[in-house]
């Protein structure tokens, strides 16, 4: 029996990520550490050329989403890129980005605040951006500022469901139609700025829903009879990830959007995105080792409650993958195969496929090119699993 325990002494969960320092590349990485742990190799300065290549193609304002990757490496690659607006959820992420860059511009875009925070972010933070998809989160966000008269307000729609994006996101946020007529001329009466606000779905690999989006809001906006001042087109920017399965390009989606804009007689309206994955994605990778092989399938020290939840079953992003041997040279064969994540959970499956030698084994690396968006960021402790070591790479 357990005596004397007590919740004072319960060992907290420590910081799921531990800073290694900078190498020259990623083989130098894995040589010189040899990682027991996922790794993960973040490249700055091609985040940075990202985030600079999306603010000269979008004709308005770019702001990163924070949720994507917060980490403060991250943060400052994208604002030495020329981004330097922030699209932010939660308290947490405003105090992130205030402590890094305290003139940023932050944009408050969770449809769902909790009334302490919006208190917070306007009194504290000097957050005067906010988004809402009800009359409810309206009359919250005016009660919590106390009917601020200087207050930047963008109605979220809910669009058509989009079959080309990863995950749709008008599914749980958005106004409808009818109440979007009636939020616009609501909430133009008590807003400094009205606009509206959208997001086709994250990894939208069609750049023809972004221009059916723009039609949409058009459509509401003449029924409304409301002016706006801007409009917000959201993420969903998509990244390639595998040749096999091509996406259209940052450029086609701008275009997209320009000529759906002017078709509409909105060319001139003020705009704003909130990049993220476009941003990220190829800003980082990670490393994985081999604990175990079973005929096509690679048992490897981290899974979908670490920093490859994209990549589960239901998911199925097919990360391309490459391979370092621990002690030979592989023998030029490539096979197919599926992944089976460290926990003790059956759904902790990826199944790829994912091509790799067909002699790798026990002790040899994996490593998962383009995790910089939605990887580390997701990671939890199951298992006693979470931890990671990360390093950057200066240039490669």
């Amino acid at each position: 029996m357990v005596k004397n325990v007590s919740p004072g002494i319960m060992h907290p969960v420590s910081n799921p990520l531990t800073y290694k320092g900078v190498y020259s590349s990623l083989q130098n990485a894995v040589e010189k550490l040899r990682p027991s742990k996922p790794l993960y190799v973040l490249y700055p300065e091609v985040i940075a050329g990202n985030a600079a290549r999306f603010a000269e193609a979008f004709p308005g304002e770019s702001l990163y989403a924070v949720k994507t990757n917060p980490d403060e490496i991250v943060l400052d690659a994208v604002c030495s890129g020329g981004i330097q607006s922030f699209d932010v959820a939660s308290i947490e992420e405003i105090a992130r980005v205030r402590a890094r860059h305290p003139a940023a511009e932050i944009y408050f875009m969770h449809p769902v605040k909790a009334p302490e925070d919006i208190r917070t972010a306007y009194f504290d933070y000097g957050v005067r951006n906010f988004v809402l998809d009800c009359k409810d989160e309206l009359f919250k966000i005016l009660r919590e500022t106390d009917l601020a008269q200087d207050l930047n307000l963008f109605i979220r729609l809910a669009l058509p469901k989009n079959n080309s994006a990863m995950i749709d996101f008008s599914s749980k946020f958005g106004a409808p139609r009818a109440e979007a007529v009636k939020l616009l001329r609501e909430t133009r009466n008590v807003a400094s700025t009205l606009s509206v606000s959208f997001h086709v779905g994250t990894q939208t690999t069609n750049a023809e829903k972004y221009a059916s989006a723009v039609f949409y809001v058009a459509d509401i906006l003449r029924e409304a009879n409301v002016k706006i001042d801007a409009i917000n087109v959201g993420g969903g920017f998509p990244v390639l990830y595998n040749k096999d399965e091509p996406v259209d390009s940052l450029e086609d989606c701008v275009a997209a959007i320009k000529n759906a804009l002017k078709k509409c007689g909105l060319a001139t309206i003020r705009l704003l995105a909130e990049p993220g994955r476009i941003l990220v994605a190829n800003g980082a990778c990670l490393v994985t080792r081999v604990e175990l092989r079973k005929d096509d399938t690679l048992y490897i020290n981290d899974g979908i409650y670490g920093g490859l939840f994209d990549a589960c079953d239901w998911l199925g992003l097919n990360y391309p993958v490459k391979a370092f041997t621990s002690d030979r040279a592989f023998d030029g064969e490539m096979k197919h195969y599926r992944m089976a994540g460290p926990t003790c959970d059956s759904l902790d499956m990826m199944q790829g496929p994912f091509s790799l030698p067909s002699d790798i084994g026990i002790g040899d690396w994996v490593v998962f090119l383009n995790t910089g968006a939605y990887s580390s960021v997701l990671r939890s402790n199951f298992n006693g699993f979470g931890h990671a070591d990360v390093v950057c790479v200066s240039a490669e």
